[in-house]
């Protein structure tokens, strides 16, 4: 698939707003729908900061959608509140590229779960089913993006996010999210 070809998908792209820990109960989670690299649709929901409702609240907004291919900026939003990517693959059958700016760190995820959750052992197991951590460049001369996929195969989720990242090293779909989520924030 040519990067052209790529940029023509429905792509939905996903990222929490800012919050202030211990101050707040609640932050913004942005999801954005691209039509290519057009906005469609933006659609804004509050979760829990540390909470459990963040795959069930983007779910409600992706059964709405039409959409090719869902990005995440990682898979904790508002502190710990864990999406499942695996679960929302398996309700959309539609491929999920999570994506991070900085390599994950899992053990130090673990250990800050084991620390401050009692449930730890199932918000670690999202993390667990995630797989292999691949890296990418997606501009000549910036820093890589390190994804997990879920749904299709490496080599495609490398081109896919290629093809997304024509502003800077951050594809368009989370990029756009976090600007509008933070925004708001």
């Amino acid at each position: 698939m040519s990067l052209n070809a790529f940029q023509k998908m429905s792509v939905v792209g996903v990222e929490d707003g800012s919050f202030q820990k211990g101050i707040v109960e609640k932050a913004l989670l942005a999801a954005v729908l691209l039509e290519g690299l057009k906005i469609k649709k933006v659609k804004i929901t509050k979760i829990c900061v540390d909470g459990l409702d963040a795959t069930e609240k983007l779910s409600r907004i992706l059964n709405k959608w039409k959409f090719d291919a869902v990005m995440l900026a990682g898979v904790s939003f508002a502190g710990f509140n864990i999406i499942d990517p695996t679960a929302i693959y398996r309700k959309s059958k539609r491929p999920i590229v999570v994506i991070s700016r900085t390599k994950p760190d899992n053990k130090a995820v673990k250990r800050a779960l084991q620390r401050h959750f009692e449930d730890w052992v199932d918000r670690w197991g999202v993390f667990e089913k995630l797989g292999e951590i691949h890296e990418t460049t997606t501009l000549s001369a910036q820093s890589p993006v390190y994804f997990e996929v879920i749904g299709a195969k490496a080599k495609w989720a490398a081109k896919f996010i290629k093809a997304f990242s024509v502003c800077g090293r951050i594809p368009e779909p989370v990029r756009i999210a976090r600007l509008i989520a933070r925004g708001l924030s």
